[in-house]
């Protein structure tokens, strides 16, 4: 008997050393140069954002292994896009939803009860929901900060490379991290070479094509769009202007500031049956027809961006993502033709998809109202 015990004993130290083998305690640096430790392999993933950040370093695979996510930023505010990866990930459609910060809905207590190995969580879903990440954390729940929203170069990088740690997809981490490196690199480069031959700093005017031509969008201060502009070397007619980081401008503002570059952000936004139109689904036609009224606005016709042919639609997508360069190369294209000549972005963009994402590209993500 004594001898058996023995046994038993010897036989679940060995099972329990394996099991520590397997889970590793290891130090992830996140978005913020957080150290936090986490148990590798992951077994169990529980997120509320940068889902399609997360597919494109995890691939399909990794979604074996998510366990909940926010489903309001996702299925609420893009279903169109939401459909697609449901059409090609087995367990989305059923997802445990573990609510959202933006509206008040996400517990803790959901996603504590998901036992997740880790919580991938968005910068300002985890300031946002202080009590809650307190909650979790305490319950040994490690939470890895993903940020992509801030637009800083050093956030992109650490953020991917922190979900190929987490998932175990390093080195395909690592070569999004260095496509996205080389990216930005050579638009700024061809940015300062531009500056260097001596193209003068145009002006650019940004509005979210959401409501139709008859309300105000959306401008942008020093974000979001606003940011990409100006770190292209180029004027953002709102810097300033507008009171917060977001918010309308005054239409007379617009006109009286004679942006060379007009810009509509636009979707496949749901129920917004004047929104300019753009996405998977979305025909040349159908966006231009959307961005038509925008362009025919009173004391529009003698504004520089008009006459030359400069109003053009992009998704609004592409300001912050993993792929928000192609976002940038199209707005530098417009703004400097001779030095990105042979920037094609909508290709770009195709090869991502081709690469990276299980979907396959289609529809109008960016152009000019005149063809």
């Amino acid at each position: 008997m004594h001898k058996l015990a023995s046994l038993a004993l010897g036989a679940f130290a060995l099972v329990a050393s394996a099991v520590s083998a397997l889970a590793a305690p290891t130090e992830i640096s996140d978005a913020l140069g957080r150290k936090v430790t986490v148990d590798l392999p992951v077994k169990r993933v529980a997120m509320n954002f940068s889902f399609e950040e997360f597919t494109a370093v995890s691939g399909i695979d990794g979604w074996s292994k998510v366990v909940g996510i926010s489903r309001g930023p996702w299925e609420g505010w893009r279903p169109l896009n939401f459909s697609r990866y449901v059409a090609v990930i087995p367990n989305l459609a059923a997802m445990p939803d573990i609510g959202q910060t933006d509206d008040g809905s996400f517990s803790a207590e959901k996603v504590i009860g998901l036992k997740p190995d880790v919580l991938l969580m968005s910068e300002w879903g985890y300031k946002s929901a202080k009590a809650q990440m307190e909650q979790i954390e305490g319950a040994g729940i490690p939470v890895v900060i993903i940020d992509y929203n801030a637009q800083l170069l050093e956030r992109h990088l650490a953020s991917t490379r922190a979900l190929g740690k987490v998932m175990g997809q390093e080195a395909r981490a690592e070569e999004l991290a260095t496509l996205y490196q080389n990216s930005f690199d050579d638009i700024l480069a061809r940015v300062a070479k531009a500056k260097a031959a001596g193209v003068p700093t145009k002006k650019v005017y940004v509005e979210l094509g959401q409501a139709g031509a008859d309300t105000i969008g959306n401008t942008y201060n020093d974000t979001m769009w606003g940011k990409i502009v100006t770190t292209l070397g180029a004027q953002n007619i709102a810097t300033g202007k507008i009171p917060g980081p977001w918010g309308p401008l005054n239409a007379e503002a617009v006109i009286a500031e004679n942006p060379d570059l007009i810009v509509f952000t636009a979707s496949s936004w749901v129920g917004k049956p004047k929104a300019v139109r753009t996405g998977y689904d979305v025909t040349p036609e159908q966006t231009r027809a959307g961005l038509k009224p925008y362009s025919e606005r009173p004391g529009w016709t003698e504004i520089r961006a008009m006459k030359a042919g400069e109003v053009n639609a992009i998704e609004h997508g592409l300001c912050r993502a993993l792929y928000d360069f192609v976002g940038m190369q199209y707005l530098a294209k417009r703004l400097y033709p001779d030095q990105f000549a042979d920037v094609d972005p909508v290709a770009s963009l195709k090869a991502y998809h081709e690469k990276y994402l299980p979907i396959a590209f289609s529809g109008t993500w960016m152009l000019p109202l005149k063809p």
